[in-house]
């Protein structure tokens, strides 16, 4: 019963990060659209810039918390022993 806790738990974990990525991403994807609309430029400079910047803030951030995640890991199994 308790693994089965661990695993639910570690899913819950892993899924949240993905959808905040997925967040991240609309977030600059749609701001940049919004933009480029209001300003009628010739080229997406605002969609393809805050894209790219979305996508880099979002893999940082997931970043740091697998990280946070493993580091609260690696302190239990430290604990238990």
């Amino acid at each position: 019963m308790l693994q089965k806790n661990k695993t639910i738990n570690n899913y819950a974990k892993y899924s949240s990060i993905a959808f905040q990525m997925g967040f991240t991403v609309f977030l600059g994807a749609f701001g940049g659209v919004k933009l480029d609309d209001y300003l009628k430029w010739g080229f997406p400079v605002f969609t393809v810039s805050l894209s790219i910047l979305a996508v880099i803030i979002a893999m940082y951030n997931s970043i740091k918390d697998f990280i946070k995640v493993g580091d609260k890991d690696n302190n239990r199994t430290k604990k238990k022993k």
